[in-house]
């Protein structure tokens, strides 16, 4: 078993200068093909040009077109079943595409494989870890694989960036799985690639974590390493991000800078719960649907405050709170939905909230007093702003 250690850092104690590093990539024989650079010359870090995938009868990939500047924090965003991960692992060589071009750093994925995955460093979703080894052992191996000498140094300040630092010389096996996932993010920063592809990498791990990985890669990434995240905690990919592409069914929908993605969507609402009377019709055409999907706090659907549950999208955090108004407003609000009879009215849902599109602070008390004026009590308001999750959302609505 620690034959492989021993292999490993013969590797290392052999090997060129860490790939990362501008001057090693240029040592290496070849050059990038030009298709992949843009109108000065640069090169950019991921050019995916008209691929497709089938398995079977699954069309996984659909003639996707994609290219990553330089520098970019990049969020992958889709379903599952969208085609991220098949996208990822052609990116990655792990999987060949039917038809179409992929390069990393410039370098062809099939052709000039080596330099392209040498170019690379991958964080997958599923726990991969050798059990025999330390953590410490199990980088310097994953330095050797890479050809990197010397790593001791950069192993310790990955160490330190990941918190494992305690845990470098206890045995893979007995780590937690958010342990094993901080080693996986290691492994692949070891060899320092310009390019980096994490691919759900806070999945199940604790909040602790998630703050000392976005940290040290928010580093990487002002060091000019180029990151591209799947994720589906959509507030964290707004927050990192600076460019996001949605896929849904092996196709990618839409592609934009996170704020310009926002303002397109961009969209605010009045959101109200109330006892007795019934919306005006002149306010009827304001009024938008539920979120999708129930919040887990009972009697309240769509409104959960938490990332990634089926309750109120785009709506996560995000508000103002304007009022908390008590009963008594009106001495004959009964605390029951409105008379259904009364042509032009419509009456609340059973917990009494309702949506109103608004597109000006002004029109805010207009719409208040017409809503009084029917007999309702205001029992709580708040403005909800749209985030990427709002946007997602729609995205997967309108096909």
């Amino acid at each position: 078993m620690r034959q492989a250690l021993a292999q490993g850092e013969a590797a290392a104690s052999g090997a060129v200068s860490t790939p990362g590093a501008a001057s090693a990539r240029t040592s290496l024989p070849g050059a990038p093909v030009n298709a992949s650079g843009n109108a000065s010359g640069a090169v950019h870090p991921i050019v995916v040009e008209g691929v497709t995938k089938r398995f079977g009868d699954l069309q996984a990939l659909g003639g996707v077109d994609l290219t990553i500047a330089q520098g970019d924090f990049f969020a992958l965003l889709g379903p599952n079943g969208a085609g991220k991960t098949t996208l990822i692992s052609i990116i990655a060589g792990l999987a060949r595409a039917d038809s179409g071009r992929v390069s990393v750093m410039g370098y062809d994925v099939v052709t000039d494989y080596l330099r392209a995955r040498t170019s690379l460093g991958v964080v997958p979703q599923e726990l991969v870890f050798d059990p025999f080894f330390t953590v410490r052992e199990t980088l310097q191996i994953s330095a050797g694989y890479y050809g990197v000498r010397r790593a001791d140094d950069w192993i310790d300040e990955v160490l330190d960036g990941l918190g494992l630092t305690d845990k470098a010389n206890a045995n893979m096996r007995a780590l937690s799985g958010g342990m094993k996932r901080r080693v996986m993010v290691a492994q692949a920063l070891i060899h320092r690639p310009p390019v980096i592809v994490l691919d759900e990498p806070t999945a199940g791990v604790d909040i602790e974590l998630r703050q000392s990985l976005w940290a040290f890669v928010r580093r990487l990434n002002r060091d000019g390493h180029t990151i591209v995240l799947t994720t589906h905690y959509l507030e964290e990919a707004q927050t990192l991000c600076n460019r996001v592409a949605v896929m849904k069914a092996g196709h990618i929908v839409a592609l934009d800078d996170t704020e310009a993605l926002l303002t397109r969507f961009s969209s605010r609402a009045l959101v109200l719960r109330l006892s007795g009377g019934s919306l005006p019709e002149a306010l009827q055409a304001r009024r938008l649907p539920d979120p999708v999907g129930q919040s887990a706090e009972a009697g309240q659907p769509g409104l959960s405050h938490q990332p990634g549950e089926a309750g109120q999208p785009g709506l996560s955090g995000q508000r103002e709170q304007v009022a908390q108004a008590g009963q008594g407003a009106h001495a004959g609000a009964t605390g029951q939905a409105g008379d259904a009879g009364q042509p032009g009215l419509a009456t609340w849902p059973a917990d009494g909230r309702v949506r109103l599109a608004l597109d000006d602070y002004a029109d805010i008390g207009p719409m208040l007093a017409a809503i009084q004026a029917t007999g309702a009590t205001i029992l709580d308001m708040e403005i909800a702003h749209a985030d990427l999750e709002d946007v997602f959302l729609r995205l997967m609505r309108e096909g």
